[in-house]
């Protein structure tokens, strides 16, 4: 038997698909750069503001995926301590080829909301949803999937 604190599951951001995620928005941000200085009037300022918009994009992906996702046999959270949801409040979670998730993920149905928040390739939150996934190895996302369902229906000392 495990402690409630103790890390059931971790899933950590794929590195391929990490700087695939990165190199791919800075490459659009230097493609967009030549189209400010061709561009006239305020299509230059325009494509101006896009390649630095997708600049902090590529930052801002590069700062989230550093982070991975924990479950415990109370919580999911990130390794950083933001509690996405106590398992207590998980209705279902979907991880179907139809289902409305992230690539390589799951979405996570609460039974009361939560808060809202969203960390970019790792997992998105608002409302009743959570869709955790992007940069995520598809063999952790499910095996996590797998897990949050079991505790969430309380079978998880079922499957040990």
């Amino acid at each position: 038997m495990t402690d409630d604190d103790d890390i059931l599951i971790s899933i950590q951001p794929s590195v391929g698909r990490r700087y695939l995620g990165v190199g791919s928005l800075a490459a659009l941000a230097v493609v967009l750069l030549p189209l400010v200085f061709e561009a006239q009037g305020i299509w230059s300022l325009m494509f101006l503001a896009m390649s630095i918009a997708v600049a902090f994009a590529a930052r801002g992906l590069w700062r989230a995926t550093g982070d991975s996702i924990v479950l415990t046999r109370t919580e999911l959270r990130t390794a950083s301590g933001r509690v996405l949801t106590p398992v207590s409040n998980v209705r279902a979670v979907e991880r179907g080829a139809f289902a409305f998730k992230p690539s390589n993920g799951f979405l996570v149905k609460l039974k009361t909301p939560h808060g809202r928040g969203w960390a970019p390739g790792l997992w998105w939150q608002r409302g009743r949803l959570i869709g955790v996934g992007g940069v995520i190895p598809g063999g952790q996302a499910r095996a996590m999937a797998e897990f949050l369902t079991a505790l969430a229906n309380g079978t998880f000392d079922d499957l040990m």
